[in-house]
């Protein structure tokens, strides 16, 4: 039984080859809105405030943990070097649960769907029972394991292939998450056996086992679409599509614009201020953040960025990590920002590239201009000041600063620092040679009349 204000533990089973998906990548790195499945389960339980995660990873161990570490640097990656059962998978974290005095919570790093609220139903339930089981009830039941209740109480769990014709009639099925004392349940598992169908060490066998021992469990439920699990592509697929459609059902009701809302797609952290409008065919990365009354145009990808306040972005435009865009500035079509400061009220309308720099408040930034930003090995840095006028097809040569108020010519490629007020002209002067342009001409159509002669 628990108290309330008791400490909480995850415990993550991400240790699967999910030889199904036809992959070499782990089955919980497949995307899932721009993030990883496992990050999908591990951000499930955030809300918990969990004081322990352990995620137990095998198969592509290695790259698993990558992942895990660079969502949360605290988690507790264990290893299970052979693939066991479920039940065996817990066991794997008993050492990084080593002193911990609280309730543990059983996920899965393939089903990406859980609700916060449903996690703290299980933990709620958890002040009467010894064991919470989350359980949904199944249009088709098929290889779910079964929940076999008695009242309130949850007799046990039941794997399809192990079930008798009675129990395969029952439409209650286990989604695997299970809560439970971390002490009893490391407790219980270590009493668990593999004589079964698979020979595998069950986690579904606990409530069983509790029952022998004088405990109590129960099962919560939930509606079933939260228990869905990936197990190949076609899976991606389609919870790819439940994930679109849930985003952006929630974007919507957050007081958005979407023209056209099935073309337009979002990561797993977006986030869109109100009143922004977004057009078809966008694509958002993770890490954006738009704020207020922000337009985006159609056909742009945008990705570790933020836009400020009334931004118009596009069309077909792309902001790539690092664009940090200023209240009311403009980025119009093919051009593309990364790590780059586009001050406010600044504007780059056309055909232009920005990467690695920074753009003073009002400045413009002429069609076809782009800061050479690489020697072949290092990025260097342009920084052009405020109330700027870079004329169109200017190049600048990074590590290059243009001052405030200064001004480049058209077709200018700039390598030297333009003092503030300046006009910088950086071409070679033009020389018209008399009659060649059509002397040559006649010479070019020449040789080829001979050629189709030939």
């Amino acid at each position: 039984m628990q108290s309330d204000e008791r400490p909480c533990a995850l415990v993550i089973l991400a240790a699967g080859q999910g030889t199904r998906m036809n992959s070499d990548l782990p089955k919980v790195l497949h995307p899932l809105g721009g993030a990883p499945l496992v990050v999908h389960a591990m951000d499930a339980g955030a809300a918990l405030a969990a004081e322990r995660t352990v995620v137990v990873v095998g198969h592509g161990g290695a790259l698993v943990e990558k992942a895990v570490r660079a969502h949360d640097e605290d988690a507790i990656c264990v290893t299970q070097s052979e693939q066991l059962g479920t039940g065996h998978a817990v066991l794997q974290a008993a050492p990084a649960l080593d002193g911990f005095e609280g309730d543990v919570i059983v996920l899965y790093g393939d089903t990406p769907f859980i609700c916060e609220d449903t996690l703290a139903r299980m933990l709620a339930a958890r002040a009467d029972h010894d064991i919470v089981v989350l359980g949904f009830e199944a249009a088709e039941p098929g290889r779910y394991g079964r929940l076999v209740m008695e009242g309130d109480r949850l007799a046990r769990i039941v794997e399809a292939k192990d079930a008798t014709p009675d129990e395969l009639a029952i439409t209650l099925c286990n989604s695997g998450l299970m809560a439970a004392d971390a002490t009893t349940l490391i407790a219980l598992l270590a009493k668990v056996g593999n004589d079964n169908a698979s020979g595998e060490y069950y986690l579904t066998d606990v409530p069983a086992i509790a029952a022998t021992k004088g405990l109590t469990a129960t099962a919560v439920t939930c509606d079933e679409a939260e228990t869905l699990g990936i197990n190949t592509r076609a899976e991606l697929a389609g919870a790819e599509a439940l994930f679109q459609r849930r985003k952006r059902a929630e974007v919507l009701d957050g007081g958005v614009t979407m023209t056209a809302p099935d073309t337009v797609f979002f990561a797993y952290d977006s986030w869109i201020g109100r009143d922004v409008v977004i057009e078809p065919h966008v694509v958002f990365g993770p890490g954006v953040t738009v704020e207020n009354e922000a337009t985006i145009r159609a056909f742009s990808h945008l990705e570790g960025c933020h836009l400020g306040a009334r931004t118009i972005v596009g069309p077909y435009a792309r902001l790539r990590p690092g664009a940090e865009l200023g209240n009311d500035a403009r980025i119009g079509n093919f051009v593309e920002v990364k790590a780059a400061e586009i001050g406010e009220g600044a504007k780059v309308n056309h055909l232009s590239y920005i990467g690695d720099a920074e753009i003073g408040e009002g400045s413009n930034i002429g069609a076809g201009t782009i800061t050479c930003n690489y020697d072949g090995v290092f990025k260097h840095r342009t920084t052009v000041g405020r109330d700027v006028f870079i004329g169109s097809n200017t190049m600048l040569v990074a590590p290059v600063t243009v001052g405030n108020g200064a001004m480049t010519g058209s077709g200018s490629v700039i390598t030297r620092d333009v003092p503030a007020g300046d006009m910088a002209l950086g071409r070679a002067k033009q020389v018209n040679k008399t009659g060649l342009g059509a002397r040559l001409m006649a010479r070019l159509r020449a040789m080829k009349a001979e050629k189709k002669g030939q």
